[in-house]
């Protein structure tokens, strides 16, 4: 078997089979994009500027956009036959993962497909449905991401001012048997850092032959800031990493693998941040991969940290950036776990450190190979799988979680993770206003009442003036069931006002506020929810809602994005298969907010947090408000896909946008500018590199970030002093 010495992520094993290969390019761009982050003239670049924020909730696209989603149908699902022939790859693919037998042959059969360009845009459609367009992604980079002369210019300027107050940076990577030419591309791309202090350590892993060896000693002859060691064994990656680790002096660790590259500005991105942040042990930052024809491809935009994330994922990934005495007392590397190696330092590092010493830089600053020669095999599947699962297992046994990690059929990269709950089961009060339309509130009463696994709940029916006789007729058989209460709310219609009342007249020690449109779809999903939301950390659960046709209507809620640029839902009208970027519609994760349409929340946290605002918000944005304040306490909000429901979003109550709801929308969007203010224009759940203008995690153009030597003067003078003459701030 092929040594461990690339195994950076279990990912790679299907990174063949992932390569698009649409039409070609001028030559000119293949050029600029085969270098990774290009340089291009001054005059040719686009102007750098930040969108403006769009005040207000009637003027701007975004509210054009969100006016006609209100009034027109979903989008119906992809339609004809290449839709259909992915749809059942789909489904095959999953089966295939879980039977090694078969996941090598049909391994290279899909590297096979993939080398016909017609072939490659199946095999990415497949596996990564929602994955950017090469040629979408390279007219990105030509706007947003590609320094221009003046860019590199500053770059500089500031790396000098910064100098005396930076840290000293060791890239370390371990080497066996490498490509020459990667190997060469990716030591030059160190050397090429605008930031000077840098040094390169180099273990060579027992490479065979001395090919490997005479080429890095000829780049440690050329250059004193490289070091090399020499293995007399091989060790596979961890020890190969230690054995670099071994050389390092600086007061920083960036790891990187020995044929992926860093763009110029990369490590004076890191060190600015930890000027402006000397408290910082970890930063992880954004990126992407290049292919075979050396293009980039397949962005990873990453958001802060998540604690929750990181269970199932490893989102830290590349570039990853660690304080040294914290690689030191965590022991380094752990040999054995190889193929998920990172991922276990990460996570110890972080328990050790804190969330408060992480930070993520959303900037893409490293460019992973996807199909070098060294490769980590298909053959170790089965040990990235298992590496993957001790590494957080391990974690979860250490922090104290009563948890388990599974891979899933994704692979190796995904992990399941499996919460204990506590026994006795506590009571549940399940909460659902409602006005008439009997033909809903039967539909929900009966999935909370007949098809819902939990052992002891009880339904608050909270009923706001209804008047028809099917509804009354309905109340009068759910009041026959000894679980369920009819509660009179009468009145104006006030959402946060009619829950208020109703969690007074609960009797449960866990609340879940349900619309009377949400059906149940499996019996699980309330265990789900009080798997999470009666955590301690954890202040409140979401659950995956879809449209009645299986897509997805609400995956967690994004801060900024909607109409009124307050909030709105994430994923909305992915397929019911669609995994999202980077598995996102099928893993827990934190988010700033989740819809009241289905939310847990422990009683006590309800009241600690003040419950909803019924005077300033008695119908919209009262459930983000509310996941707001139980953020302010320093509890989590979690969204789980492992809660699965329907949702025919405001059936019964109508759309916020609708003309007679304008004015109160507007006053409540107004409400919560004025409460949470800057906090909504930048969530940490959803990245500065992330599109406001919808919740789906596409790139925004341009970025809502400012480069370090892009900010203004009096962003550094405090740290550094004023210019002198010659300097540019």
């Amino acid at each position: 078997m092929p040594s461990a010495t690339r195994a950076s992520s279990p990912v790679r094993t299907a990174e063949r089979a992932r390569a698009a290969s649409p039409g070609r390019r001028p030559r000119r761009l293949r050029a600029r994009v085969r270098k990774g982050l290009s340089v291009t003239p001054v005059s040719a670049a686009r102007p750098r500027t930040l969108r403006r924020r769009r005040e207000g909730v009637a003027g701007g696209r975004e509210a054009a956009v969100e006016r006609d989603m209100a009034s027109a149908p979903p989008p119906r699902p992809n339609a004809g036959p290449a839709a259909a022939l992915r749809r059942l790859a789909a489904r095959g693919l999953g089966f295939v993962r879980s039977v090694p037998a078969l996941h090598r042959p049909v391994h290279a059969l899909a590297e096979r497909i993939a080398r016909h360009p017609a072939g490659a845009r199946l095999i990415r459609s497949v596996l990564e449905p929602h994955a950017l367009d090469p040629a979408a992604y390279a007219r990105w980079i030509a706007r947003c991401d590609t320094l221009t002369v003046a860019d590199l210019a500053a770059a500089r300027d500031l790396a000098r001012r910064l100098e005396a107050r930076g840290p000293l940076i060791s890239v370390v990577i371990p080497v066996f048997d490498p490509d020459p030419a990667h190997l060469e591309a990716a030591i030059a791309s160190v050397k090429a850092q605008v930031w000077p202090k840098w040094e390169l350590c180099l273990a060579d892993d027992a490479s065979p032959g001395g090919a490997a060896w005479a080429r890095l000693e000829a780049a440690a002859s050329a250059d004193p800031r490289i070091r090399i060691v020499r293995r007399e064994a091989n060790g596979h990656i961890s020890a190969a990493t230690n054995s670099a680790l071994a050389q390092a002096g600086g007061e920083f660790v960036a790891f990187m693998d020995q044929d992926d590259l860093i763009p110029p500005h990369a490590l004076l991105e890191v060190a600015a941040e930890l000027v402006r942040h000397p408290e910082t042990d970890l930063i992880y930052t954004d990126e992407d991969k290049l292919d075979g024809r050396g293009r980039r491809v397949e962005p990873h935009f990453k958001t802060g940290w998540d604690p929750e994330l990181m269970l199932s994922q490893n989102m830290a990934s590349h570039l990853t950036v660690i304080r040294r005495s914290r690689v030191t007392e965590a022991g380094g590397l752990r040999e054995g776990l190889e193929g998920a190696q990172d991922w276990d330092l990460v996570l110890r590092v972080a328990r050790a450190a804190g969330p408060g010493r992480i930070r993520h830089v959303p900037a893409v600053l490293y460019h992973w190979r996807k199909a070098g020669r060294s490769s980590f095999s298909e053959t170790a599947m089965a040990r990235c799988r298992a590496a993957a699962e001790r590494a957080v297992n391990d974690h979860l046994s250490s922090t104290g979680q009563a948890a388990r990690a599974k891979a899933t059929a994704s692979g190796p990269a995904w992990l399941e993770i499996t919460r204990d709950l506590p026994d006795p089961a506590p009571k549940v009060s399940v909460i659902v206003p409602t006005r008439d339309r009997a033909d809903l509130l039967e539909a929900c009463a009966r999935g909370v009442l007949e098809r819902t696994d939990w052992p002891d709940l009880e339904l608050l029916v909270v009923d706001n003036d209804s008047v028809e006789p099917a509804t009354t007729a309905l109340f009068a058989r759910l009041a026959a069931d000894p679980r369920v209460r009819i509660l009179p709310a009468p009145g104006p219609f006030n959402y946060s006002a009619i829950n208020n009342a109703a969690v007074e007249a609960a009797r449960g020690d866990l609340l879940v506020f349900l619309n009377n449109d949400v059906e149940v779809r499996d019996a699980g999903w309330l265990k789900a929810l009080a798997a999470q939301a009666l955590r301690p950390e954890v202040g409140a659960a979401g659950a995956l809602l879809r449209f009645p046709d299986g897509r997805v209507q609400h995956a967690g809620v994004a801060l900024g994005i909607g109409a009124a640029g307050v909030a709105g839902a994430l994923g909305v009208g992915a397929g019911p298969q669609d995994p999202g970027p980077s598995n996102r519609l099928r893993t827990a994760r934190g988010v700033s907010a989740a819809t009241a349409a289905c939310l847990a929340v422990r009683r006590e946290v309800f009241a600690a947090a003040g419950g909803f605002d019924a005077e300033h918000l008695p119908v919209a944005f009262n459930d983000i408000d509310l996941c707001l304040k139980i953020g302010a306490l320093g509890l989590q909000v979690i969204w789980t896909p492992q809660a699965d429901l329907i949702h025919r979003e405001s059936a019964s109550r109508g759309s916020d946008l609708e003309a007679r709801h304008a004015e109160r929308f507007a006053r409540e969007a107004a409400w919560m500018r004025t409460r949470w203010g800057e906090k909504l224009d930048a969530d940490p759940f959803y990245g500065l590199n992330m599109d406001l203008a919808g919740g789906d995690w596409r790139p925004a153009d341009p970025p809502r970030r400012l480069r370090p030597w892009a900010l203004p003067p009096q962003a550094w003078e405090a740290m550094v002093g004023a210019p002198t003459d010659g300097e540019t701030p």
